[in-house]
């Protein structure tokens, strides 16, 4: 497998990282994180023009990309920066408008922002389990349910609703004035929201939706995985400059065996995870790309559990100060473990699919 970029996704990349080092700085990160709407509007439509968007979706739906690789290539680019703005629900989102071969232009623009709801308290990763239902009403239908954890919902004007129609997940989409959202920031500084649905009236788009949810779910999955990587990055060699710099008996604490030994084992399990995430994006939209998607999933929560908690350790208690960017990395990374299934569930999935 060939691991290097293609011209225009290094091109892409190089775009991405200068843009969001220069206007997207920690400082204005945490500026717009953690207080709702955890979101910039101006820097959305700048990201937009980038073409971050358009590398979401393949060229018949009116990007230039939608591969695993190009969803990588813009996430990997977001986690350097912990870039808190609504990009995982416009992932998935282009990933079910294009399998459905609906018009993506409004996504695409940055004009419309999609959010994907799918989890339910009592159902977060079980499709069939689902609570949400629909029923026909009209000419259309109405949802009655609750969603929880919509990330990006907080400033979405477009959800697509996984409910259930006639005994199987169905897509609908509804527009965000018709719904009662509740937003809240996560603790990690990016946005989310609680999805009300009562006599809600929503459009189908497919019923028996099951394969494109999951397609959905599993590219952004990779595209966690890629954010993570990312975040990992940056965490890694800011630790690795502070042990060159932090000095104690008048030497830097670099020299010291134990902490090379332990900054290696940290790049040592990002490069793992780095390789996984490559695997998965190479699979996706494949027969096995639900495995391996999962696969990189457990790996990416083991390794940034263990990248988070070294750094913080070698870094000592400034790591867990406000104004340090290690800490808001660190719960970025223990956030990402949590979306879209956590390390157990994903070991779970991985065991039922060797079983059978």
């Amino acid at each position: 497998m060939d691991f290097n970029l293609t011209e225009d996704r290094q091109m892409l990349a190089d775009s991405l990282n200068r843009y969001l080092g220069d206007k997207y700085p920690v400082e204005h990160r945490n500026a717009v994180a953690y207080d709702l709407p955890c979101h910039d509007d101006g820097k959305w439509a700048e990201l937009a023009e980038l073409g971050a968007l358009f590398a979401l979706s393949p060229e018949s739906a009116g990007g230039f990309g939608g591969t695993g690789f190009d969803i990588a290539v813009v996430f990997e680019a977001l986690g350097r920066t912990l870039c808190p703005e609504p990009m995982l629900g416009a992932a998935m989102a282009a990933r079910i408008l294009t399998a459905l071969q609906l018009d993506q232009e409004a996504l695409l623009s940055g004009a419309a922002k999609y959010a994907v709801a799918l989890a339910e308290v009592d159902a977060p990763y079980d499709l069939q389990a689902m609570e949400c239902s629909a029923v026909a009403q009209g000419d259309g239908h109405v949802l009655t349910g609750r969603k929880t954890s919509v990330y990006g919902g907080q400033v979405a004007d477009i959800f697509l609703v996984a409910a259930m129609l006639d005994g199987a997940p169905a897509l609908f989409e509804v527009q965000a004035a018709a719904a009662q959202v509740v937003g809240y920031p996560m603790m990690d500084g990016a946005g989310a929201a609680e999805l009300l649905l009562d006599g809600t009236p929503a459009q189908l788009l497919a019923a028996n939706a099951g394969a494109i949810i999951s397609d959905a779910v599993n590219a952004g999955i990779v595209a966690l995985c890629a954010e993570a990587v990312g975040v990992m990055d940056v965490v890694h060699a800011t630790t690795v400059d502070y042990l060159k710099t932090r000095k104690q008996f008048g030497v830097p604490i670099g020299k010291f065996q134990v902490l090379q030994h332990r900054a290696v084992d940290m790049l040592t399990e990002i490069e793992q995870a780095r390789s996984i995430t490559i695997k998965a994006a190479s699979e996706l939209g494949g027969p096995q790309a639900g495995r391996f998607a999962s696969m990189a999933k457990n790996m990416i929560g083991r390794a940034g559990r263990l990248v988070a908690e070294e750094a913080i350790q070698m870094h000592g208690g400034i790591a867990m100060t406000w104004e340090y960017p290690v800490s808001h990395y660190a719960k970025r990374l223990v956030m990402l473990d949590a979306q879209l299934g956590d390390t157990d569930y994903h070991l779970s999935r991985i065991m039922a699919d060797l079983a059978a």
